[in-house]
């Protein structure tokens, strides 16, 4: 596998892979804990300004995504609120969580689809695979967060993954 993601619909799942130059503990952590995930979390341009987290099953992950980078013009200073509940933890193998997208109060956003994300963490080698197992309720609201750009959105968020967790290493 190469370290570029491996994306494919299957039904109301979106499915990612990528290899990450790392030991699995190190990528698990790099997903657990807030002083990583502000180094890395969402597309470039764009970084975290509330990154809160309760990393335990039933636990809450409530963050703001805010961008940047003048270049990306309407979306320069633009915020995007979200919020993962922590389904089931195991720890460096998995996190099963729902995401919502929310406002600052962590209110769920009406309308927009959630997120039940699966995701596994296998070591070969040195280099941990990472999949994504994103279920939605439905193949319209898949199609309604793909048409939002978000697979672009993972792809960037991941390749800041990936040069972040090899300066850990």
């Amino acid at each position: 596998m190469s370290t570029k993601m491996i994306s494919r619909v299957e039904g109301n799942e979106l499915i990612l892979e990528r290899e990450f130059d790392a030991p699995k503990e190190l990528v698990f952590k790099a997903f657990s804990e807030a002083e990583h995930l502000k180094q890395w979390w969402g597309p470039r341009g764009w970084t975290l300004t509330v990154c809160n987290i309760d990393f335990r099953e039933g636990g809450v992950w409530h963050y703001c995504m805010k961008c940047i980078d003048e270049n990306q013009g309407d979306f320069f200073g633009f915020e995007s609120w979200g919020k993962g509940v922590y389904q089931e933890i195991v720890n460096a193998e998995k996190i099963v969580y729902i995401d919502y997208f929310s406002d600052a109060e962590g209110n769920e956003a009406e309308g927009m689809p959630s997120t039940r994300s699966i995701l596994t963490f296998e070591e070969n080698a040195g280099k941990t695979k990472v999949i994504n197992r994103a279920q939605y309720a439905s193949s319209e609201a898949l199609q309604t967060v793909l048409d939002m750009g978000m697979e672009q959105g993972i792809t960037e968020t991941w390749d800041r993954l990936g040069e972040y967790v090899v300066t850990l290493k």
